[in-house]
């Protein structure tokens, strides 16, 4: 693991030369080629140093950051254009990577609440840096303090277990059992809640991505909720007992949550708060599978969260596409661009069709494992899950019929073509998501 944490601290030294921003991206892929050598059919950790190693629930996610984090610079090249702070926004991103990786291999638990809080700085400097409107200030705040706040009885907990278990080591935890401490499940839970974000708590996300540039909405989707579907997959080694006492409240908020926000997809007008508000949707659905705590649910939440990664984070590249062309992104403008983009009309119908888990994609063999999962954990659920798979695709067709058929935009008396640039950064999104499927049982190696 060394090796790679060192090549990309070193990697923060190109930023003082000028014309390096697709050197920097090419490194990131070549490290990501590297990375991928080294699979390991191992379900334990290995690669361990003192305080990092490598299991399998870690291996996808690392490798799902650098992907994406390759992919952000590829979508953001009118920075380069406009020379807009090109060095921090390349350091950023470098930042924010290294973040996610020792947050992904840390052994420690209070290792990992350290990562898992300082990914949130560069995030908000994306925001705050490069976001689009004035109102990045508002949204920045409320990713820090809905964040934040939760995540303080987090810190707590992590002392508690250190006084009574003597280790914060995660394997060593695993054999701990954690008998009839509500407060303490509360607190090592809420946090990731938080993080996903379950329903109740997710209005910082919309806010965030609404006024996120791409990057900053491309690692939101991609990467940053998935640190609270990993920290849930960590701490629940420990808190089986309580989880079996408590876990039928956050499954049944997000069943009903998830069908909620589902109707709320349906009357977005703002492609980006759309696309958005169907990542709750999504992750609603993770969470209550791995709240089950079945082999399916919890095999299923993690090949979802890394099939959701691509897929969201491709859409939000399509958003910001037309974005470029039309100066809006509101679905009244955005109408009829099959006239308008018709090269781009097959990207759009690929990659919402990999949202509603249309096959061969990734997200049909998540959402067919969580299925069965919560069906089996109760009946009732089948209630929630019929209304929220119909709604799931009737909200991504709402946005492939509107955005794509209907009337030009009077405004719009011109034909564009897409360039090179955009059909690769699409292809790289959803090729793995489609390839992926084929080796279907790496996704369940883990557990």
């Amino acid at each position: 693991m060394l090796k790679f944490f060192f090549m990309i601290m070193f990697m923060n030294f190109f930023i003082f030369y000028k014309n390096i921003y697709w050197m920097v991206q090419n490194f990131i892929f070549l490290i990501s080629g590297l990375f991928m050598l080294k699979i390991s059919s191992s379900y334990y950790f290995c690669e361990i140093s003192y305080y990092f190693g490598l299991d399998m629930l870690s291996y996808g996610l690392i490798f799902l950051s650098f992907w994406i984090c390759g992919l952000m610079l590829m979508a953001s090249e009118n920075l380069v254009r406009n020379s807009n702070y090109l060095s921090l926004f390349l350091f950023m991103i470098l930042f924010l990577l290294l973040m996610l990786m020792f947050t992904f291999s840390s052994m420690s638990m209070f290792m990992f609440y350290l990562f898992f809080e300082s990914s949130l700085i560069p995030t908000l400097f994306l925001i705050l840096g490069w976001g689009y409107q004035p109102e990045r200030l508002q949204a920045g705040i409320y990713l820090l303090f809905y964040t934040l706040l939760a995540s303080l009885p987090l810190l707590i907990g992590i002392f508690y277990i250190k006084n009574n278990d003597f280790t914060m080591n995660f394997v060593l935890l695993s054999y701990s059992k954690l008998y009839n401490l509500e407060f303490l499940y509360l607190c090592m839970v809420f946090a990731f809640l938080v993080k996903m974000p379950m329903f109740l708590v997710h209005l910082w996300l919309p806010k965030a991505h609404v006024e996120a540039p791409v990057s900053g909405s491309m690692i939101l989707a991609g990467v940053l909720l998935k640190l609270g579907g990993y920290g849930l997959l960590r701490v629940f080694s420990f808190l089986q007992i309580m989880g079996m006492k408590f876990n039928f409240v956050w499954v049944s908020i997000s069943l009903i949550g998830g069908v909620l926000v589902s109707l709320i997809c349906l009357r977005q007008m703002d492609l980006k708060a759309l696309i958005a508000y169907s990542s709750v949707a999504h992750m609603g659905i993770v969470l209550s599978g791995l709240m089950t705590m079945t082999y399916w649910g919890i095999s299923g939440s993690y090949t979802l969260m890394i099939a959701h990664g691509l897929c969201s984070s491709g859409l939000f590249c399509l958003a910001n596409i037309s974005y470029e062309r039309m100066g809006s992104r509101s679905l009244l403008i955005n109408s009829g661009m099959l006239n308008f983009m018709p090269s781009l009309s097959l990207w759009w119908f690929l990659l919402c069709s990999g949202n509603m888990a249309a096959p061969p994609t990734l997200n049909l063999l998540g959402e067919i494992s969580l299925l069965n999962s919560i069906v089996s954990w109760s009946w009732l659920t089948m209630i929630s899950l019929a209304f929220l798979s119909f709604f799931s695709a009737g909200y991504t067709l709402y946005l492939f019929a509107y955005s794509q058929h209907g009337k030009v935009y009077a405004g719009v008396n011109f034909f564009s073509s897409g360039v090179i640039r955009e059909y690769l950064l699409l292809m790289l999104h959803w090729l793995p998501l489609n390839l992926m499927i084929m080796k279907s049982n790496f996704c369940m190696l883990w557990i």
